[in-house]
């Protein structure tokens, strides 16, 4: 467990950098994405051939779209935001994708350490930061060869001007629970952050100049954790979330954020906006009502009721045979109503939320509220 004095350097160190700040211009020609489930747009189940079934999708695009969502993400709204279009993933081949206003790396369940044997993504933070650099040799050699490609493909200029974005982590810690202790896992915590910053400082080096990191949420407060490791209620906290998880989570953040301050004063060219999706997240839990909705914890998507509607062996959408019973895990009649989608992810009313927190700029270190060109219409 971190130590007390351990915390107090890492406080010293923010200290050290706060000054050390660039203001963003959010005006960008194009934005490229890194993270797992909760930025992915299609890009694991063209990856890995996977299949979403309804309702997935359900709410915006009427069918499945690569989203493990009833709906749209964080990223969706922050891109529609900054007047850009929804970014078409890397991986996807089919359609003619266009990606002049950016790509999308991201893959579900992703993690930032490069994955083991039995991991659900192949496409850790390392092989996206590597797709991406094949992205911009390949847009670069095609930008060449003249005009005809120009519709279909970033400009020069978007790999320097472009937006990073990041939001990843979250799966390292996960999973890390099914097979370490609380301990094991804070330990392991310095050795995740050193593999981001490899993949940070790869990007710098190619150009990229603005980046924007979201820290992760608060992972005792999803439902498939409350299910397999709340059990004991001593183990929950006040909202009914996983103590241990939660505090993996802010100890994870708390690192991160240190990083942060860092590359802000290491990279004095660049723009570098931590993004307290934490604290954003969890103050919609703990005060769901206030915004309109009526269940924190539980799944809407999902198989046997109250209090949590989940069944690991059942996902969204999924039947499956069960102890010699054919049980489908089936959607809510009102998804607005819910904080969490699956289990796993959360719904597009409570992503819509987040979003419209984030655009407030004042959850993000620099603040960048006074930056902000466009506005998002919601109704929080």
């Amino acid at each position: 467990m971190a130590s007390k004095s351990f915390i107090l350097q890492i406080l010293a160190f923010i200290f050290i950098f706060s000054p050390l700040v660039h203001s963003m211009d959010f005006n960008f020609p194009a934005v490229f994405n890194f993270g797992d489930s909760n930025s992915d747009t299609g890009g694991l189940v063209a990856g890995i051939g996977d299949r979403l079934d309804p309702p997935n999708g359900q709410i915006f695009f009427k069918r499945p779209a690569g989203r493990f969502c009833d709906g749209r993400l964080i990223v969706d709204f922050l891109v529609v935001a900054m007047d850009l279009p929804f970014l078409n993933p890397y991986l996807d081949s089919i359609g003619a994708p266009a990606f002049r206003k950016g790509s999308n790396f991201a893959a579900a369940g992703s993690t930032i350490l490069p994955p083991s044997p039995n991991a659900v993504s192949p496409f850790s933070f390392g092989i996206q930061v590597a797709q991406f650099l094949r992205f911009k040799n390949r847009t670069l050699e095609l930008l060449e060869k003249g005009r005809k490609f120009q519709k279909y493909i970033p400009p020069a200029v978007a790999f320097q001007k472009g937006l990073f974005m990041f939001d990843i982590g979250q799966n390292d810690l996960a999973g890390a629970f099914y097979s370490k202790s609380l301990d094991q896992i804070l330990a392991s915590i310095p050795t995740i952050l050193v593999e981001f910053e490899t993949g940070i400082k790869e990007l710098y080096d190619q150009g990229a100049r603005n980046f924007w990191i979201h820290n992760t949420g608060p992972l005792g407060c999803l439902t498939q954790n409350v299910a397999k490791f709340g059990t004991d209620p001593s183990k929950l906290d006040e909202l009914g979330c996983v103590s241990g998880h939660n505090q993996a989570a802010r100890i994870f953040n708390l690192q991160l954020y240190a990083l942060c301050k860092k590359l802000q004063g290491q990279y004095s060219d660049a723009n570098v906006i931590h993004v307290d999706i934490y604290t954003i997240k969890h103050n919609l839990i703990a005060n769901y009502s206030r915004y309109g909705f009526e269940h924190p914890l539980m799944a809407c998507c999902g198989y046997g009721g109250p209090p949590l509607n989940y069944d690991s062996r059942v996902p969204c959408g999924k039947t499956q045979v069960v102890n010699g019973t054919e049980i489908t895990a089936k959607g809510c009649s009102d998804s607005t109503e819910y904080v969490n989608w699956d289990g796993i992810h959360y719904s597009e009313a409570a992503n819509q939320y987040v979003s419209s927190q984030i655009l407030t700029g004042k959850y993000s270190d620099p603040p960048f509220s006074d930056k902000m060109p466009f506005l998002l219409p919601l109704k929080f």
